[in-house]
């Protein structure tokens, strides 16, 4: 008798699987991640940690953008605010650029503001830069990017709506998606902390 090879398969499957005995739990090989995965944000839903990483399609307060909505976007909206806040060292009272950094043309970089659990230093230079973008106006239409699955823009969009700001805006892809249209940059230079 020939045993078609879908049906063999659960069978050649049987000596890797675990099983637990009566009274007895079996760990998942996940289990440490999703116990991990707690530790990846704080109390307040910021995330804290590898900040690389895949992100969610959406942040609290604010839309996500493709590369094509943007573009519609800053049509619509000459004024809008493009907000980067790629991280970049900062030592002895200045930021310590390591290579150049290139944004799109038109963005203000704020480098560091997008940390999970930023300094009262960094969280004043964030309000500071928001307050003047914006002309004191929380409706004012505001972007914020980083990088494709960089939890930085994330956080810094979620902060942006907790500060009062109504009208935000998240480019998931960041300047990874920007790059990847072949559309136009510009060279950076972080704005002047403090």
């Amino acid at each position: 008798m020939v045993i078609p090879r879908l049906r063999l398969l659960p069978l050649l499957l049987l000596p890797y699987l675990s099983f637990s005995h009566a009274g007895e739990q079996s760990a998942h090989w996940l289990d440490s991640y999703k116990q991990d995965d707690a530790t990846l944000f704080n109390d307040q839903g910021y995330r804290v940690k590898r900040y690389r990483a895949p992100t969610p399609e959406q942040t609290e307060g604010a839309t996500t953008l493709t590369t094509a909505e943007l573009q519609t976007l800053q049509q619509a909206h000459p004024t809008l605010s493009l907000i980067d806040v790629q991280p970049q060292p900062w030592q002895a009272g200045k930021f310590i650029l390591k290579s150049p950094r290139q944004n799109i043309t038109g963005s203000v970089w704020l480098p560091n503001v997008g940390f999970g659990e930023p300094s009262e230093n960094w969280l004043s230079y964030l309000q500071r830069e928001l307050a003047r973008l914006s002309n004191n106006d929380k409706q004012h239409p505001m972007v914020f990017y980083c990088r494709a699955d960089c939890w930085m823009s994330w956080n810094a969009a979620k902060r942006a709506h907790l500060l009062g700001y109504q009208q935000l805006y998240w480019y998931r892809n960041g300047i990874d998606g920007w790059q990847e249209a072949q559309l136009p940059m510009v060279d950076a230079s972080p704005v002047a902390w403090p």
